[in-house]
């Protein structure tokens, strides 16, 4: 796992350009390309000082000098074609840019070749290491792993910096087509190996997974599916830079590309390019084909057990409601409309509910991520709403303290009406000229309930005015026949006629009968009409306001 061998002589790039520019403020390209070769030559001078160091620097330093050095052919590298697009800008027929032209051409070429020996350097270190990580255990398996890691990260940037300079070889009008079918060769190795771990990693987390239905506490399968999991994760995330890069290299990629939206999951940008879903409808259909060719008559069988456990529940549900409703008509408890409502849906819901959990588990269906994600997914939607949780919250109160019911009169937040509908989110009411109210239950609960037939029995309040010249015993003789001669009226509570006030231009009486709720308003009404009928037979009069005008001449002085 060391960089003994590490030493890489060939990838420092002898950049000899000698050639004094004249100065000149219109030829910005030139000093440019004049800033680009001292960069270069800054670069391989450090280059040069790191390689001596490496050759004699002791085993424990190694590893970080050739790290470094690394680093530093990246910097020279990326200066290297930094310095050809600089040049492409000088004309056409500056003999200096064919000076560099011809020196570059043949250092990218000698540059191509140290790259690709480097990378066959770093697979030889990681083929080795690969074999040697299942031998260690413990911090030592970590940090071997860690180091791996880092070899892997450099080959990818060693593919970068070939396409890279492959593309300052096409500014240059240069041709890289060998160097380019063997990095594109490599990378379709490499790519069909990580798709060959990451299906072989999809396979084996499946089968774990099916393990732990029957032993969920074995800990030496949750360590592997673990392991499995994050080995998944650093193949799909290598195949996505493979994918890059032969992207950059304008090479199709729609095979792999379907293969990480497939283990990925979502909805990506890639799914639009173009085969990738031809690519996933084909590898659908293919398993779907053969997935049913083999468990055709299993999945035949779980339906029918599906359809025959719903069909079974289904049926109990509705016995289920019926005979909830049978016990509430029949119960002496004098349970409201509402409660019965939902004592018959919630245990026909009830029984529906469990019985499509049931025919879940019988077809093979794991019920525990289902109901941790019913969970969450409730959570969220109790936060979303909290202001009908708060409707839900006063329908329970209504519920409980039962302050009306469907058919009571009620006065509620300045509407009146008849309660036609409830639920626990809201109360419909119906007003007298049929206008439908549906107010929430927070409104109705947190402001003055006013329930108008609640009561069995209610007092009809009258008040009727004579004159002063009028007989204040005779009109309560008369008062008194009309109220006995009323079907309606009852005989107990009393009825109660006084004598109440002694206004501006009246003697006003109260009139207090009481009578059946249902019968509030004929009584109220007839009672109104048989007063007037009967004062006009009987000579007393029903006064209205009255102003006398006096009027005074003015004697002339």
């Amino acid at each position: 796992m060391k960089f003994l061998n590490a030493v890489l002589p060939g990838l420092v790039l002898v950049f000899s350009v000698t050639t004094v520019f004249a100065q000149s403020d219109v030829q910005k390209s030139i000093d440019s390309v004049e800033s680009l070769v001292r960069d270069l030559d800054t670069d391989i001078q450090q280059l040069r000082a790191l390689t001596d160091q490496l050759g004699n620097a002791d085993i424990m330093d190694r590893e970080a000098l050739a790290f470094r050095r690394d680093e530093r052919s990246f910097k020279l590298l990326a200066d290297a074609d930094a310095l050809a697009r600089a040049v492409s800008q000088l004309p056409a027929d500056d003999p200096r840019r064919k000076i560099i032209e011809g020196k570059l051409a043949a250092d990218l070429d000698n540059t191509t070749v140290r790259i690709f020996e480097r990378i066959d350097t770093l697979d030889q270190y990681i083929a080795k290491n690969s074999v040697e990580i299942d031998s260690l255990d413990g911090g030592a398996r970590v940090s071997a792993e860690a180091y791996l890691q880092v070899l892997d990260s450099l080959r990818f940037q060693y593919y970068s910096a070939l396409i890279n300079h492959f593309e300052s070889r096409d500014i240059l009008g240069l041709s890289m087509d060998d160097p380019k079918k063997r990095l594109v060769g490599i990378l379709y190795l490499h790519g069909e190996a990580l798709v060959g771990q990451i299906e072989f990693s999809a396979a084996s987390l499946e089968d774990m997974q099916g393990k732990l239905q029957y032993d969920a506490g074995n800990a030496d399968i949750l360590q592997a599916v673990t392991n499995l999991t994050a080995d998944q994760s650093e193949s799909i995330d290598n195949l996505s830079l493979v994918v890059d890069l032969l992207d950059r290299l304008q090479i199709d990629t729609a095979d792999y590309t379907a293969v990480l939206l497939q283990h990925q999951g979502g909805i990506s940008v890639n799914l639009f390019q173009s085969g990738v879903i031809d690519q996933l409808l084909t590898d659908w259909y293919s398993r779907a084909k053969t997935s049913a060719a083999d468990n055709a008559p299993d999945l035949i069988l779980n339906l029918l057990i599906f359809l025959f456990v719903i069909f079974v529940f289904r049926y109990l549900s509705g016995l289920t409601r019926r005979v909830v409703r049978a016990s509430c008509e029949r119960s002496s408890l004098n349970l409201s409309v509402l409660l019965k409502d939902i004592l018959v849906s919630a245990s026909g819901g009830t029984v529906m509910i469990l019985g499509f959990l049931m025919a879940l588990s019988q077809i093979g269906i794991s019920l525990g991520p289902m109901l941790a994600g019913l969970g969450v997914a409730g959570f969220i939607v109790g936060f979303a709403l909290q202001d009908t949780l708060g409707n839900f919250a006063a329908g329970a109160m209504i519920l409980i303290y039962r302050p009306y019911d469907v058919d009571d009169f009620v006065e509620v937040t300045g509407a009146s009406g008849l309660v036609k509908k409830m639920n626990l989110v809201s109360t419909t009411i119906t007003t007298f000229d049929n206008q439908t109210l549906v107010i929430p239950n927070s409104k109705i609960w947190g402001d003055v309930i006013k329930n108008v037939t609640a009561q069995k029995l209610r007092r009809v309040d009258l008040e009727f005015g004579i004159g002063y010249n009028d007989d204040i015993e005779k009109t309560e003789r008369v008062l008194a026949d009309i109220l006995d001669s009323h079907d309606m009226i009852l005989k107990s509570p009393e009825p109660l006629i006084k004598v109440h006030t002694l206004g501006e231009s009246s003697v006003n009486f109260i009139v207090r009968p009481w009578t059946k709720t249902e019968d509030y308003w004929n009584v109220y009404w007839d009672l109104t009409r048989e007063v007037k009928l009967r004062f006009d037979r009987e000579g007393i009069s029903i006064p209205f306001p009255q102003r006398d005008i006096h009027h005074y001449r003015e004697q002339p002085g």
